[in-house]
């Protein structure tokens, strides 16, 4: 029997419940991030995720416009700023109380200006007078957009910036859904087409992109009025046609 001396003896240090608790801390926490550790996919099954095909599908639906937005202006020239601002004013009022009287929507000032007028003669600057502007918009039903535009000129405005189309707010809300199922049925139909030909089958949808739908206004070109001559015959014809409501979806299939 070998004996060791005493000196050679080492002493195995006794472990503090304070360092043995850290110990199953410590080998809990591995098991754990090994159990969270990602398994490798097989090259067939990247393979089969990558395969996927992307389509995008348009849809149109067409409405009738009845309101017509209309942007109207008062222009004043006059020898002085005051005078011209002054007599912009009362016209712009008078205008917007007859506007207000005829209940037209979302009435609101879209612009105020007052400028200077020049001439100029072997290049000299002379000041001639000042020129000042006030627009307003509104909307109202289409049918009724001529006579209020012609006795707006009867009262003070002095010009039509601008007239468009569209249609009733929920007619366009409910026309941007219908366009936005014709689209997704459009991308679905085309990728069945492409798939069926190839000799695949779609398997899911694994993205979505909905473009949005949108309906552009028509617009119409100004026009500067001088005076209520320009409407004296007969109340002028304003037609709205049709607006087109349009939307965009993006499918990716896996297949």
């Amino acid at each position: 029997m070998l004996h060791l001396p005493s000196s050679a003896i080492v002493p195995v240090p006794q472990q503090s419940c304070k360092q043995r608790s850290w110990q199953r801390r410590a080998i809990a926490s591995l098991a754990l991030a090994a159990l969270s550790l990602p398994v490798l996919s097989s090259p067939a099954m990247t393979q089969e995720l990558l395969r996927s095909l992307t389509v995008t599908g348009q849809g149109v639906e067409s409405i009738a416009t009845t309101k017509a937005q209309v942007n109207l202006g008062i222009e004043v020239q006059a020898k002085t700023a005051k005078a011209a601002q002054a007599e912009a004013a009362q016209r712009s009022n008078a205008v917007v109380d007859l506007l207000k009287q005829r209940q037209v929507e979302k009435l609101e000032t879209t612009g105020i200006s007052l400028n200077p007028r020049y001439s100029y003669d072997n290049n000299e600057q002379t000041l001639l007078g000042f020129t000042a502007t006030n627009t307003v918009s509104f909307r109202l039903p289409t049918n009724q957009a001529g006579a209020i535009m012609d006795d707006a000129v009867g009262a003070g405005a002095t010009r039509i910036n601008g007239i468009s189309f569209t249609a009733a707010d929920e007619v366009i809300a409910q026309a941007e859904k219908q366009a936005l199922r014709k689209a997704a049925a459009d991308a679905k139909a085309q990728a069945d087409t492409v798939l069926d030909a190839l000799g695949f089958e779609a398997k899911e949808i694994v993205n979505i992109q909905v473009n949005g739908a949108a309906a552009p206004p028509q617009f119409s070109t100004t026009t500067r009025l001088s005076g209520v001559a320009a409407f004296d015959a007969a109340p002028s014809p304003v037609i709205g046609g049709e607006q087109n409501v349009q939307a965009s979806v993006t499918l990716q299939i896996r297949y």
